[in-house]
């Protein structure tokens, strides 16, 4: 993301929320060591917004979480710190290498016997889930490639109950969400996520712009309603 004052400033404001208010402890932290160690990608949720999503969770009173992108597990790992002792999270992961290190992850932070990692594309597993899943979902968890959240949501709202809590996030795009000329899938595709969650009366939804360590994104925001 680009050096300038404003992200400065924003990442200055992360880093005083983030040690005023606890976030990250030992496990968490490890994680993203091991992340880094293993050469993936630095795109996981900021430590604030992890907490964001475990508060979401108990608010919930989750007791099935599904993630759509696991990468290192750090953000499995804030949701299922939420979960009560028979609770589960599936969390779905295209990349063996990135599971095998979400695993560790979560078993160095004691919450394997919670969460259970499906490798594959995700559309292949929620197809797969729409077909044998005992219960519906309380919350779900959208981080994946983007140019599949439209259809992501289809399977979310699938999947999901009335009152279920879906998440998306990496939505603003730096901005690039409020242009409609941009030619970039993963803008189009959210463009597409946004354009059928406000026509659908199965979905109460809105968005909220974010500036932090991560710059300028936001997350989508839905509650299934009855049919």
């Amino acid at each position: 993301m680009p050096d300038n004052p404003q992200q400065t400033l924003w990442t200055k404001v992360d880093d005083y929320i983030t040690g005023t208010l606890p976030h990250n402890d030992a496990a968490l932290t490890a994680a993203i060591a091991a992340n880094t160690a293993a050469g993936l990608p630095s795109i996981d949720v900021a430590p604030n917004q992890g907490k964001f999503l475990h508060l979401l969770a108990r608010v919930m009173g989750a007791h099935r979480i599904l993630e759509i992108g696991t990468l290192g597990g750090y953000s499995s790992i804030w949701m299922a710190r939420a979960l009560p002792a028979d609770g589960q999270l599936i969390t779905l992961e295209f990349e063996a290498k990135h599971a095998a290190v979400a695993l560790s992850n979560l078993t160095r932070a004691g919450l394997s016997h919670l969460v259970e990692i499906r490798i594959g594309p995700a559309l292949d597993s929620l197809a797969h889930l729409a077909e044998t899943s005992a219960a519906p979902f309380d919350m779900i968890f959208i981080d994946a490639d983007k140019q599949n959240n439209a259809a992501y949501l289809d399977w979310a709202i699938q999947l999901s109950r009335p009152g279920t809590l879906i998440i998306c996030d990496n939505v603003v795009r730096e901005g690039h969400l409020a242009d409609h000329n941009s030619d970039d899938t993963a803008v189009t595709a959210t463009r597409q996520m946004f354009s059928d969650a406000g026509a659908n009366p199965r979905l109460c939804a809105t968005a909220l712009q974010t500036v932090g360590s991560k710059g300028h994104d936001g997350f989508f925001l839905a509650v299934v309603l009855p049919k």
